[in-house]
């Protein structure tokens, strides 16, 4: 995983992608026991996948005990948080309204935030290293979207500081055409891609 941030491109230093975590199990095995006397005798244990096991291995255990707040990562469950789309084509869902203050244009504010493509995938996380992004709110230090999605304007509430929420930029909002992270062909964020974020709003600094 790429440490991305969603400042402008050329706030994006990283250049090497990062591994979290590295499953290397070669098989899990589960032995199956029949409680009724007469059954007969059932053949070797089961062998689940390499990939079944990485799988099980993630659910279990990274995501409710190594990365908790992550859990927004995959994306919300059906119904739980209806997007609105605001005229500029943010889209935007409250899931905790804040009960702190707004933040003006200018402020120095950090935010916690989960970053995600469309298809789930996760490019960068806050939470994962511990601290949050640290920027001036309004003023073009980060993407378009995410100073519209703070500050608010254009049909959208400010939020307030303790509050979540999550973001869907369209291309335009976010990195457009250039893409980020590309080598080889391959990029972490393609051109032209819608992105989500799940952002917590700390507060000021």
């Amino acid at each position: 995983m790429v440490t991305l941030s969603p400042l402008s491109l050329r706030h994006l230093l990283p250049k090497s992608i990062k591994t979290l975590l590295t499953l290397n199990p070669n098989h899990i095995q589960i032995q199956t026991h029949d409680t009724n006397p007469d059954a007969k005798p059932k053949s070797c244990p089961k062998l689940i996948s390499r990939r079944n096991a990485s799988a099980m291995a993630l659910s279990v255990f990274i995501v409710p005990h190594i990365l908790p707040p992550l859990a927004l990562a995959a994306g919300p469950a059906a119904g739980e948080c209806e997007l609105t789309v605001a005229p500029s084509g943010l889209g935007f869902c409250d899931r905790v309204v804040g009960t702190g203050v707004a933040a003006s244009k200018g402020q120095l504010i950090k935010a916690h935030y989960v970053g995600r493509l469309e298809n789930g995938k996760v490019f960068d996380s806050s939470y994962n290293r511990g601290k949050p992004l640290t920027f001036r709110v309004g003023v073009g230090e980060v993407i378009k979207g995410w100073d519209q999605g703070i500050l608010g304007g254009d049909g959208i509430p400010p939020m307030l500081s303790g509050g979540k929420r999550t973001l869907k930029l369209p291309p335009e909002l976010a990195y457009g055409s250039r893409g980020v992270g590309c080598r080889g062909g391959s990029c972490v964020i393609p051109p032209d891609s819608t992105l989500l974020f799940d952002v917590e709003f700390i507060g000021k600094i």
